[in-house]
C-alpha cells in the first residue's frame, strides 16, 4: 500500500506525488494564517489535525495527464482542500459535531459564531488563490460552491413529496461531496492543460467516486467502532439525517423492521438506544445491501476512466475505487 493508500501505486508516480504533496501541505499551511493570532488558530484548528488530502491528490493525479509541473497546479490543489476545509467548519456547526478528525470540532472548542466566521475565512482565502489562475478556474469554483450550498439546503428540507428518499439523498451528495472532488479532479487536468476530453473525463470520474466516498462513510459510520470515518460513530443517528444505511432500513417492507424504522424517523436523543441502533444495523441486511451499492457506484466510476490513456496516473485512480471499496470492508 502506498503513502497515499491507494494500491499498486508506480513508484516513481509515488515519489513524484510525495514531493507535490509536501508543497501542498506547506503552502497549505502558510495560506491559511492571518495577521491576527486568535485567527490563525481557528483557521488552523482543524488542517493541523490532518485528513485523507483526497481532492489535492486528485488535483495531482489528473495535473499528470498534461505538464504536472505547470504553475498553478499546487496552488490549485490547495484552494481544493481550503475550501473542503472551510464546509467543515459549517458542517458542524449544523449537525452540532462534537469531534472532527479526531480532535474537538470549532464549535465546541470556541462557539457556532467563530465556527461560521472562520468557515467564511477560509473561503475567501480559497478564492484568493484561484484569482491568480484565471476566470476559468475562479468560475469553476463559483459553480461548485452554489452545488455545495444547494446540496446542504436540500438536505436540510429532505425529499419532497413524491420523491424517492433515497435518489433525494444521492442527489445531495452529489452535490455537496461529489461536486468539490470532481472539481479537485478538473482543475488538475485544466491547470496542466491537458485535452478537452481528458478534462471532461476526469470531471465525471470526480463526481462518481466522490459520492463512492460519502456512501463508504455512510457504511463505515454504522459497521465501525473506531472512527474511520472522521467523525463520532452514530452522529448522523443523534440528528436524524439520512444516510445510505438508514434510508435502505426504512425502505424496507419487512414488518419486523417497524420498530427499527419508528426509531430512525427523526433524532435519536438517548445515547443508549443510539448505541442499541448501531448494533442492530451492524446486523441488518440494509448494511451489506449499501455496501452492494457502493460497490456499483465506484465501479461506475471506474468504467468513466475508459478514455484515458493508459498510464500510471490511469492505473492509480482506477485502484483508487479499489481503495473505497476496501474502506467500508
Amino acid at each position: 500500500m502506498s503513502a497515499f493508500g491507494i494500491p499498486n501505486l508506480a513508484p516513481a508516480l509515488e515519489a513524484t506525488l510525495i514531493v507535490q504533496m509536501a508543497q501542498v501541505e506547506a503552502l497549505l499551511l502558510s495560506h491559511t494564517r492571518s495577521e491576527y493570532p486568535f485567527v490563525d488558530e481557528t483557521a488552523n484548528h482543524i488542517v493541523a489535525a490532518g485528513g485523507k488530502r483526497l481532492r489535492p491528490l486528485l488535483t495531482l493525479l489528473c495535473g499528470q495527464y498534461g505538464d504536472p509541473n505547470k504553475e498553478g497546479l499546487i496552488a490549485a490543489a490547495v484552494a481544493c482542500e481550503i475550501t473542503h476545509i472551510a464546509t467543515l467548519y459549517h458542517d458542524d456547526v449544523m449537525d452540532d459535531a462534537p469531534l472532527r478528525r479526531g480532535v474537538e470540532s470549532a464549535n465546541k472548542r470556541w462557539n457556532n459564531t467563530i465556527a461560521i466566521l472562520t468557515g467564511d475565512f477560509l473561503f475567501a482565502k480559497s478564492s484568493d488563490l484561484l484569482a491568480d489562475l484565471g476566470p476559468a478556474a475562479v468560475r469553476l469554483q463559483a459553480r461548485t460552491f452554489e452545488r455545495l450550498v444547494i446540496g446542504q439546503i436540500m438536505e436540510t428540507q429532505g425529499a419532497v413529496a413524491g420523491m424517492d428518499p433515497l435518489e433525494h439523498y444521492l442527489k445531495v451528495v452529489a452535490d455537496k461531496t461529489g461536486s468539490l472532488i470532481s472539481a479537485s479532479a478538473r482543475y488538475g487536468a485544466m491547470i496542466s492543460g491537458a485535452s478537452a476530453e481528458i478534462m471532461e473525463t476526469v470531471t465525471i470520474f470526480g463526481e462518481k467516486i466522490g459520492v463512492a466516498f460519502q456512501l463508504a462513510d455512510d457504511v463505515i459510520d454504522i459497521a465501525s467502532d473506531s472512527n474511520q470515518s472522521g467523525k463520532t460513530p452514530g452522529t448522523d443517528l443523534r440528528e436524524g439525517v439520512p444516510t445510505l444505511v438508514t434510508l435502505n432500513v426504512l425502505n424496507s417492507k419487512d414488518s419486523a423492521d417497524y420498530e427499527l424504522q419508528q426509531l430512525l424517523s427523526g433524532p435519536i436523543n438517548d445515547e443508549a438506544i443510539v448505541q442499541q441502533v448501531l448494533l442492530e444495523l451492524r446486523g441488518h441486511r440494509a448494511l451489506d445491501e449499501s455496501r452492494e451499492q457502493l460497490n456499483k457506484v465506484a465501479r461506475d466510476a471506474r468504467l468513466t476512466l475508459g478514455p484515458l490513456p493508459v498510464s500510471e496516473a490511469t492505473g492509480a485512480l482506477m485502484s483508487l475505487c479499489e481503495a473505497v471499496i476496501d474502506r467500508s470492508a
